[in-house]
């Protein structure tokens, strides 16, 4: 019952984060509220845009199937996670995001294999109970930060105001049970 509760828990808290992101201004990226963000608004756009860009080029693409690939833009740096079944896909993907306009460079964390179910449902456990972490840590902005996980491995994007958040928001994410390997994704705003 008490594991019960605490999907349950986490579930909400799951949701509301992203509804409450979604309310604030809309997701940036893929995941922190605008309205909290330590970018510029221009900048914020301007990611954002670039990121719809290489979503709908690889909707548009016979091989690569944009439902697997997450796409984040922090200040035109691009990052690409999930899990596709080839290199060749994986590699296609990286292609079609460098040759958008804007971006400065592509961090390729795509993994390469299947993802079943269960695997699915641990990921999105994993990533619920460090997004709680990250929310119940009172010197971290958590609506900055996005948290991706697949199969295990989890990436951490957005910028942060200091060396310290970026450390805690990272070490908070390693000490999560379940998480394989932490991919640093962050940013220091300047």
């Amino acid at each position: 019952m008490k594991r019960y509760l605490g999907l349950l828990a986490a579930s909400i808290l799951f949701l509301a984060t992203g509804c409450t992101a979604a309310l604030i201004g809309g997701a940036a990226g893929g995941g922190y509220a605008v309205a909290t963000d330590e970018r510029q608004t221009d900048r914020m756009m301007d990611d954002s845009t670039i990121t719809s860009r290489i979503k709908s080029a690889m909707v548009k693409d016979d091989l690569v199937k944009a439902h697997r690939v997450d796409v984040d833009t922090v200040e035109g740096h691009v990052t690409l996670t999930g899990v596709v079944p080839s290199r060749r896909e994986s590699q296609r993907a990286v292609q079609l995001a460098s040759r958008e306009r804007g971006v400065k460079s592509v961090r390729n964390n795509l993994q390469i294999g299947d993802k079943t179910w269960g695997e699915s449902f641990n990921d999105t456990w994993l990533g619920s109970r460090i997004k709680s972490k990250l929310v119940a840590e009172p010197e971290i902005r958590s609506l900055n930060i996005d948290v991706d996980v697949h199969k295990g491995v989890v990436t951490l994007t957005g910028v942060v105001g200091s060396n310290y958040q970026k450390k805690r928001a990272m070490a908070i994410a390693r000490a999560t049970e379940g998480t394989r390997r932490v991919v640093d994704n962050l940013r220091v705003k300047k």
